[in-house]
Protein backbone atom coordinates (compact mmCIF):
# COMPACT_ATOMS: atom_id res chain seq x y z
CA UNK A 1 0.00 0.00 0.00
CA UNK A 2 1.26 3.44 -0.87
CA UNK A 3 0.29 6.72 0.71
CA UNK A 4 0.42 10.14 -0.90
CA UNK A 5 -0.46 13.63 0.22
CA UNK A 6 -0.55 16.68 -1.99
CA UNK A 7 -0.59 19.86 0.06
CA UNK A 8 -0.95 23.54 -0.64
CA UNK A 9 2.49 24.25 0.86
CA UNK A 10 4.16 22.55 -2.08
CA UNK A 11 2.75 25.29 -4.30
CA UNK A 12 3.87 28.27 -2.25
CA UNK A 13 7.03 28.82 -4.25
CA UNK A 14 4.98 29.17 -7.41
CA UNK A 15 1.99 31.10 -6.12
CA UNK A 16 3.69 33.22 -3.51
CA UNK A 17 3.07 32.95 0.21
CA UNK A 18 0.39 35.64 0.13
CA UNK A 19 -1.74 33.57 -2.24
CA UNK A 20 -1.59 30.22 -0.46
CA UNK A 21 -4.75 28.62 0.80
CA UNK A 22 -5.62 29.64 4.35
CA UNK A 23 -5.46 27.06 7.09
CA UNK A 24 -8.61 26.16 9.07
CA UNK A 25 -7.26 28.11 12.04
CA UNK A 26 -6.80 31.21 9.88
CA UNK A 27 -10.35 30.92 8.60
CA UNK A 28 -11.63 30.65 12.18
CA UNK A 29 -9.66 33.69 13.34
CA UNK A 30 -11.06 35.66 10.41
CA UNK A 31 -14.55 34.44 11.27
CA UNK A 32 -14.23 35.51 14.89
CA UNK A 33 -13.01 38.97 13.92
CA UNK A 34 -15.78 39.52 11.37
CA UNK A 35 -18.54 38.25 13.65
CA UNK A 36 -17.38 40.10 16.80
CA UNK A 37 -19.97 42.83 16.30
CA UNK A 38 -22.99 40.55 16.20
CA UNK A 39 -25.68 41.04 18.86
CA UNK A 40 -25.85 37.45 20.16
CA UNK A 41 -23.57 36.82 23.10
CA UNK A 42 -20.39 34.82 22.60
CA UNK A 43 -19.99 31.44 24.32
CA UNK A 44 -16.67 29.99 25.42
CA UNK A 45 -16.47 26.61 27.16
CA UNK A 46 -13.58 25.21 29.16
CA UNK A 47 -13.89 21.46 28.58
CA UNK A 48 -12.40 18.97 31.00
CA UNK A 49 -11.96 15.23 30.64
CA UNK A 50 -12.15 14.55 34.40
CA UNK A 51 -12.77 16.34 37.68
CA UNK A 52 -9.72 18.01 39.14
CA UNK A 53 -7.91 18.99 35.94
CA UNK A 54 -8.14 22.68 36.81
CA UNK A 55 -11.09 24.18 34.89
CA UNK A 56 -12.15 26.56 37.66
CA UNK A 57 -8.62 27.83 38.14
CA UNK A 58 -8.17 28.34 34.40
CA UNK A 59 -11.47 30.25 34.22
CA UNK A 60 -10.72 32.58 37.10
CA UNK A 61 -7.25 33.32 35.82
CA UNK A 62 -8.74 34.29 32.47
CA UNK A 63 -11.24 36.48 34.32
CA UNK A 64 -8.35 38.26 36.05
CA UNK A 65 -6.51 38.79 32.75
CA UNK A 66 -9.60 40.24 31.13
CA UNK A 67 -10.27 42.48 34.12
CA UNK A 68 -6.68 43.75 34.06
CA UNK A 69 -7.19 44.74 30.41
CA UNK A 70 -10.12 46.94 31.40
CA UNK A 71 -13.01 44.63 30.54
CA UNK A 72 -16.04 44.64 32.81
CA UNK A 73 -15.89 41.10 34.23
CA UNK A 74 -18.27 39.51 36.71
CA UNK A 75 -18.53 36.07 38.28
CA UNK A 76 -22.09 34.81 37.97
CA UNK A 77 -21.80 31.34 39.52
CA UNK A 78 -19.27 29.19 41.31
CA UNK A 79 -18.87 25.59 42.43
CA UNK A 80 -20.32 24.92 45.93
CA UNK A 81 -16.86 24.36 47.40
CA UNK A 82 -14.05 26.71 46.40
CA UNK A 83 -10.43 26.09 47.37
CA UNK A 84 -8.44 28.60 49.39
CA UNK A 85 -6.36 29.38 46.31
CA UNK A 86 -9.45 30.25 44.27
CA UNK A 87 -10.88 32.27 47.15
CA UNK A 88 -7.83 34.52 46.90
CA UNK A 89 -8.49 35.03 43.17
CA UNK A 90 -12.14 35.85 43.84
CA UNK A 91 -11.16 38.72 46.15
CA UNK A 92 -9.87 40.54 43.06
CA UNK A 93 -13.06 40.04 41.02
CA UNK A 94 -16.63 41.29 41.05
CA UNK A 95 -19.00 38.50 42.14
CA UNK A 96 -22.78 38.63 41.72
CA UNK A 97 -24.22 36.61 44.62
CA UNK A 98 -26.43 33.72 43.59
CA UNK A 99 -30.10 33.81 44.58
CA UNK A 100 -30.93 31.54 47.50
CA UNK A 101 -34.07 29.50 47.01
CA UNK A 102 -35.72 26.57 48.71
CA UNK A 103 -33.51 23.61 47.92
CA UNK A 104 -30.47 25.48 46.63
CA UNK A 105 -29.20 28.51 44.74
CA UNK A 106 -29.61 29.82 41.19
CA UNK A 107 -27.90 32.42 39.04
CA UNK A 108 -29.30 35.94 39.48
CA UNK A 109 -30.10 36.42 35.81
CA UNK A 110 -31.87 39.76 36.24
CA UNK A 111 -28.95 41.30 38.15
CA UNK A 112 -26.39 40.09 35.60
CA UNK A 113 -28.45 41.47 32.72
CA UNK A 114 -28.86 44.76 34.62
CA UNK A 115 -25.10 45.11 35.02
CA UNK A 116 -24.54 43.86 31.46
CA UNK A 117 -20.83 43.01 31.80
CA UNK A 118 -18.40 42.51 28.96
CA UNK A 119 -17.94 38.91 30.13
CA UNK A 120 -19.76 36.78 32.67
CA UNK A 121 -17.99 33.71 34.10
CA UNK A 122 -20.22 30.82 35.17
CA UNK A 123 -18.78 27.65 36.67
CA UNK A 124 -20.61 24.31 36.72
CA UNK A 125 -22.59 24.48 33.47
CA UNK A 126 -24.34 21.15 34.07
CA UNK A 127 -26.04 22.00 37.37
CA UNK A 128 -29.81 21.77 37.67
CA UNK A 129 -31.58 24.71 39.27
CA UNK A 130 -33.78 24.29 42.36
CA UNK A 131 -37.59 24.22 42.00
CA UNK A 132 -39.02 27.66 41.34
CA UNK A 133 -36.00 28.95 39.46
CA UNK A 134 -36.47 30.76 36.17
CA UNK A 135 -34.99 27.91 34.13
CA UNK A 136 -34.73 24.22 35.03
CA UNK A 137 -31.01 24.04 34.17
CA UNK A 138 -27.98 26.30 34.41
CA UNK A 139 -27.10 25.87 30.73
CA UNK A 140 -30.51 27.42 29.95
CA UNK A 141 -29.57 30.38 32.15
CA UNK A 142 -26.40 30.75 30.08
CA UNK A 143 -28.43 30.69 26.89
CA UNK A 144 -30.68 33.45 28.24
CA UNK A 145 -27.67 35.62 29.10
CA UNK A 146 -26.28 35.08 25.60
CA UNK A 147 -29.60 36.07 24.08
CA UNK A 148 -29.29 39.29 26.08
CA UNK A 149 -26.00 39.98 24.26
CA UNK A 150 -23.66 38.98 27.08
CA UNK A 151 -20.49 37.00 26.46
CA UNK A 152 -20.34 33.95 28.73
CA UNK A 153 -17.34 31.82 29.71
CA UNK A 154 -18.28 28.56 31.39
CA UNK A 155 -16.99 25.05 32.12
CA UNK A 156 -18.09 21.42 31.93
CA UNK A 157 -16.61 17.91 32.06
CA UNK A 158 -17.39 15.42 29.30
CA UNK A 159 -19.12 13.11 31.78
CA UNK A 160 -21.85 15.75 32.10
CA UNK A 161 -22.65 15.90 28.39
CA UNK A 162 -25.93 14.06 27.89
CA UNK A 163 -24.97 12.00 24.84
CA UNK A 164 -21.52 11.10 26.22
CA UNK A 165 -22.62 10.32 29.79
CA UNK A 166 -23.40 6.60 29.21
CA UNK A 167 -20.06 6.05 27.52
CA UNK A 168 -18.15 7.81 30.28
CA UNK A 169 -20.12 5.90 32.91
CA UNK A 170 -19.07 2.64 31.25
CA UNK A 171 -15.43 3.76 31.65
CA UNK A 172 -15.57 5.25 35.14
CA UNK A 173 -18.52 3.47 36.75
CA UNK A 174 -19.88 6.83 37.89
CA UNK A 175 -23.48 7.77 37.13
CA UNK A 176 -24.52 11.41 36.72
CA UNK A 177 -28.02 12.85 36.60
CA UNK A 178 -27.30 16.49 35.74
CA UNK A 179 -26.20 16.98 32.14
CA UNK A 180 -25.89 19.44 29.25
CA UNK A 181 -27.12 18.58 25.73
CA UNK A 182 -24.35 17.97 23.22
CA UNK A 183 -26.07 20.39 20.83
CA UNK A 184 -25.53 23.23 23.32
CA UNK A 185 -21.83 22.41 23.69
CA UNK A 186 -21.51 22.23 19.91
CA UNK A 187 -23.06 25.70 19.63
CA UNK A 188 -20.06 27.21 21.45
CA UNK A 189 -18.11 29.89 19.61
CA UNK A 190 -14.92 28.73 21.30
CA UNK A 191 -13.99 25.58 23.16
CA UNK A 192 -10.77 25.16 25.12
CA UNK A 193 -9.65 21.85 26.55
CA UNK A 194 -8.09 21.93 29.99
CA UNK A 195 -5.55 19.34 28.92
CA UNK A 196 -3.76 18.52 32.14
CA UNK A 197 -1.72 15.29 32.29
CA UNK A 198 -3.64 12.28 33.61
CA UNK A 199 -1.62 12.18 36.83
CA UNK A 200 -2.85 15.67 37.78
CA UNK A 201 -6.53 14.72 37.78
CA UNK A 202 -6.77 15.19 41.53
CA UNK A 203 -10.38 14.50 42.48
CA UNK A 204 -10.13 10.73 42.70
CA UNK A 205 -11.00 8.29 45.43
CA UNK A 206 -8.33 6.31 47.25
CA UNK A 207 -9.38 3.18 45.32
CA UNK A 208 -8.90 5.06 42.07
CA UNK A 209 -5.50 6.30 43.15
CA UNK A 210 -4.46 2.76 44.00
CA UNK A 211 -5.72 1.62 40.59
CA UNK A 212 -2.49 2.91 39.08
CA UNK A 213 -2.08 1.86 35.47
CA UNK A 214 -5.74 0.95 34.89
CA UNK A 215 -6.89 4.34 36.13
CA UNK A 216 -4.35 6.10 33.92
CA UNK A 217 -5.68 4.19 30.91
CA UNK A 218 -9.25 5.21 31.70
CA UNK A 219 -8.26 8.85 32.05
CA UNK A 220 -6.38 8.64 28.75
CA UNK A 221 -9.55 7.42 26.99
CA UNK A 222 -11.57 10.26 28.54
CA UNK A 223 -8.94 12.77 27.46
CA UNK A 224 -9.15 11.46 23.91
CA UNK A 225 -12.96 11.81 23.93
CA UNK A 226 -12.58 15.45 24.98
CA UNK A 227 -10.10 16.13 22.17
CA UNK A 228 -12.43 14.55 19.60
CA UNK A 229 -15.38 16.60 20.85
CA UNK A 230 -13.34 19.79 20.51
CA UNK A 231 -12.43 18.80 16.94
CA UNK A 232 -16.11 18.27 16.16
CA UNK A 233 -16.94 21.76 17.42
CA UNK A 234 -14.18 23.29 15.27
CA UNK A 235 -15.40 21.27 12.28
CA UNK A 236 -18.96 22.53 12.72
CA UNK A 237 -17.83 26.13 13.19
CA UNK A 238 -15.70 26.03 10.08
CA UNK A 239 -18.36 24.39 7.96
CA UNK A 240 -20.99 26.93 9.04
CA UNK A 241 -18.65 29.82 8.31
CA UNK A 242 -17.72 28.56 4.86
CA UNK A 243 -21.36 27.95 4.01
CA UNK A 244 -22.39 31.39 5.26
CA UNK A 245 -19.70 33.08 3.17
CA UNK A 246 -20.30 30.88 0.11
CA UNK A 247 -16.81 29.43 0.13
CA UNK A 248 -16.52 26.08 -1.66
CA UNK A 249 -13.43 24.87 0.20
CA UNK A 250 -14.11 22.37 2.95
CA UNK A 251 -11.50 21.36 5.48
CA UNK A 252 -11.81 18.46 7.89
CA UNK A 253 -10.98 19.18 11.53
CA UNK A 254 -11.47 15.50 12.30
CA UNK A 255 -10.65 12.39 10.30
CA UNK A 256 -13.10 11.32 7.60
CA UNK A 257 -12.04 8.24 5.68
CA UNK A 258 -13.54 7.58 2.24
CA UNK A 259 -13.03 4.12 0.76
CA UNK A 260 -13.66 4.12 -3.00
CA UNK A 261 -14.77 0.73 -4.32
CA UNK A 262 -14.87 -0.81 -7.78
CA UNK A 263 -15.96 -4.38 -8.69
CA UNK A 264 -12.35 -5.58 -8.40
CA UNK A 265 -11.34 -3.69 -5.26
CA UNK A 266 -9.87 -5.58 -2.35
CA UNK A 267 -12.84 -4.37 -0.33
CA UNK A 268 -12.26 -6.43 2.81
CA UNK A 269 -8.71 -5.07 3.32
CA UNK A 270 -9.61 -1.50 2.38
CA UNK A 271 -12.67 -1.38 4.64
CA UNK A 272 -10.79 -2.97 7.53
CA UNK A 273 -7.98 -0.42 7.18
CA UNK A 274 -10.45 2.46 6.95
CA UNK A 275 -12.36 1.24 9.97
CA UNK A 276 -9.14 0.97 11.99
CA UNK A 277 -8.08 4.53 11.16
CA UNK A 278 -11.56 5.94 11.76
CA UNK A 279 -11.80 4.09 15.07
CA UNK A 280 -8.40 5.26 16.25
CA UNK A 281 -9.27 8.92 15.68
CA UNK A 282 -13.00 8.65 16.41
CA UNK A 283 -13.58 9.69 12.81
CA UNK A 284 -16.17 8.82 10.19
CA UNK A 285 -15.91 5.96 7.69
CA UNK A 286 -17.55 6.43 4.31
CA UNK A 287 -17.58 3.81 1.57
CA UNK A 288 -18.40 5.11 -1.91
CA UNK A 289 -18.95 3.73 -5.38
CA UNK A 290 -19.26 5.80 -8.55
CA UNK A 291 -22.33 4.53 -10.37
CA UNK A 292 -21.57 3.21 -13.87
CA UNK A 293 -24.49 2.56 -16.24
CA UNK A 294 -22.82 -0.26 -18.17
CA UNK A 295 -21.89 -2.72 -15.46
CA UNK A 296 -22.09 -6.46 -16.04
CA UNK A 297 -24.27 -8.65 -13.87
CA UNK A 298 -21.17 -10.26 -12.38
CA UNK A 299 -19.67 -6.86 -11.50
CA UNK A 300 -22.98 -5.71 -10.01
CA UNK A 301 -23.08 -8.81 -7.79
CA UNK A 302 -19.48 -8.20 -6.71
CA UNK A 303 -20.27 -4.58 -5.84
CA UNK A 304 -23.37 -5.52 -3.86
CA UNK A 305 -21.29 -7.95 -1.80
CA UNK A 306 -18.64 -5.30 -1.14
CA UNK A 307 -21.22 -2.70 -0.12
CA UNK A 308 -22.77 -5.26 2.22
CA UNK A 309 -19.35 -5.63 3.88
CA UNK A 310 -19.22 -1.86 4.28
CA UNK A 311 -22.61 -1.74 5.99
CA UNK A 312 -21.64 -4.59 8.31
CA UNK A 313 -18.57 -2.57 9.29
CA UNK A 314 -20.80 0.36 10.24
CA UNK A 315 -19.69 2.54 7.32
CA UNK A 316 -21.86 5.15 5.71
CA UNK A 317 -22.42 4.07 2.10
CA UNK A 318 -22.67 6.64 -0.72
CA UNK A 319 -23.50 5.95 -4.37
CA UNK A 320 -22.03 8.77 -6.48
CA UNK A 321 -23.07 9.81 -9.98
CA UNK A 322 -20.90 11.37 -12.65
CA UNK A 323 -19.51 10.73 -16.10
CA UNK A 324 -16.00 11.16 -14.70
CA UNK A 325 -15.38 8.98 -11.62
CA UNK A 326 -12.34 11.01 -10.50
CA UNK A 327 -14.33 14.25 -10.57
CA UNK A 328 -17.26 12.61 -8.77
CA UNK A 329 -14.98 11.34 -6.00
CA UNK A 330 -13.11 14.61 -5.57
CA UNK A 331 -16.25 16.76 -5.60
CA UNK A 332 -17.78 14.63 -2.86
CA UNK A 333 -14.53 14.57 -0.88
CA UNK A 334 -14.10 18.35 -0.98
CA UNK A 335 -17.71 19.08 -0.05
CA UNK A 336 -17.73 16.63 2.87
CA UNK A 337 -14.37 17.35 4.49
CA UNK A 338 -12.77 14.02 3.58
CA UNK A 339 -9.23 13.78 4.96
CA UNK A 340 -8.16 10.41 3.51
CA UNK A 341 -9.07 8.62 0.28
CA UNK A 342 -8.54 4.86 -0.07
CA UNK A 343 -8.51 3.61 -3.66
CA UNK A 344 -7.68 0.34 -5.41
CA UNK A 345 -5.43 0.11 -8.45
CA UNK A 346 -4.20 -2.56 -10.85
CA UNK A 347 -2.74 -2.70 -14.34
CA UNK A 348 -5.81 -4.42 -15.69
CA UNK A 349 -8.57 -2.63 -17.53
CA UNK A 350 -11.79 -1.61 -15.83
CA UNK A 351 -13.63 1.43 -14.55
CA UNK A 352 -10.45 3.40 -13.85
CA UNK A 353 -8.93 2.62 -17.24
CA UNK A 354 -11.77 4.32 -19.07
CA UNK A 355 -10.43 7.67 -17.89
CA UNK A 356 -7.96 9.57 -19.97
CA UNK A 357 -4.42 9.20 -18.68
CA UNK A 358 -3.45 7.41 -15.49
CA UNK A 359 -6.44 7.85 -13.13
CA UNK A 360 -4.48 7.20 -9.94
CA UNK A 361 -1.86 9.82 -10.80
CA UNK A 362 -4.61 12.22 -11.78
CA UNK A 363 -6.51 11.69 -8.53
CA UNK A 364 -3.34 12.23 -6.50
CA UNK A 365 -2.48 15.31 -8.55
CA UNK A 366 -5.92 16.89 -8.08
CA UNK A 367 -6.59 15.85 -4.45
CA UNK A 368 -4.78 18.77 -2.88
CA UNK A 369 -4.82 18.60 0.91
CA UNK A 370 -6.20 15.03 1.07
CA UNK A 371 -4.23 11.88 1.84
CA UNK A 372 -4.52 9.21 -0.88
CA UNK A 373 -3.79 5.57 -0.05
CA UNK A 374 -3.50 3.12 -2.95
CA UNK A 375 -4.27 -0.57 -2.38
CA UNK A 376 -3.31 -3.25 -4.94
CA UNK A 377 -6.24 -5.19 -6.34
Amino acid sequence: MKRFRRTATAEVGIMGAEERRKTPEEFLRQAEAEEASRTRGYLKIFLGYASGVGKSSRMLNEALRRSSRGQHVIIGALQPHVSAELQELLKKLEVVPEKRMDGGVAIDIDEIIRRHPSVCFIDGLAYDNPPGARNPCRWQDVRELMNAGIKVVTSVNIQYITELAPRVEAITGKHVTQTVPLSFVESADEIEIVDAPEETALERSEDERRGGHAMAERLSVLRELALVLAAQVVDRQLGAYLDEHHMPERFGAQERIMVCLTPRSNAREMIAAGRAVAGRFHGELIVAYVNQPEVSAADRTALDEKLALAREAGARVEILDGDDPVNAILEFARSHGITQLFIGHSQRGGVWSRLRGNPVERLIRESEGIDVRVFPQ
